[in-house]
């Protein structure tokens, strides 16, 4: 006569710690299937717009450029706020200016950058500055409707010396 364990207390724990597993599972799917949502938003109603990094120029100007790419009849409304970046503690960027653009495409018209020159002073009167601008935009199509603003949307911030 020999004893053999019951599998029935084993199962009941496998199931129990299956359920965990699944639980995680399904967060998981929901966690990728939303992941898209958080892309950036430089892409609407057929326009492309891209805020680029700073380029130093002589001087105490920079140049915060922004790719604009369009098909078709489309007229872009573009919003800029450019930054001096400052690190520490308070992070209270210091603001420079802003600007507005209008672009108009047609269909064979290609992409084009928007040459926005600013000043920038020696605000940290040691080493270089960080600059950096941020945009948003909407779009107006051949009937003249105006979509809604998107997102703001970060260039990679540049250092420049003066």
């Amino acid at each position: 006569m020999s004893i053999t364990p019951t599998t029935n207390a084993r199962s009941i724990r496998a199931k129990m710690a299956l359920v965990p597993a699944l639980t995680l599972g399904l967060l998981g799917g929901a966690a990728a299937v939303a992941a898209p949502a958080q892309a950036n938003d430089n892409h609407r109603d057929g326009c492309t717009v891209d805020p680029l990094k700073p380029t130093d120029l002589r001087g105490n100007r920079v140049d915060f450029k922004i790719k604009v790419d369009c098909y078709g009849e489309r007229t872009v409304q573009v919003r800029q706020l450019r930054y001096e970046d400052e690190r520490g503690p308070r992070r209270t960027d210091d603001f420079l200016g802003g600007s507005y653009f209008y672009e108009h495409f047609n269909r064979h018209d290609g992409a084009r950058t928007i040459h926005s020159v600013d000043r920038v002073p020696n605000l940290d009167r040691r080493g270089g500055e960080e600059v950096y601008h941020i945009v948003s935009f909407r779009v107006r199509d051949d009937r003249g409707h105006w979509s809604d603003w998107t997102r703001w949307e970060k260039s990679p911030v540049a250092d420049v010396y003066r």
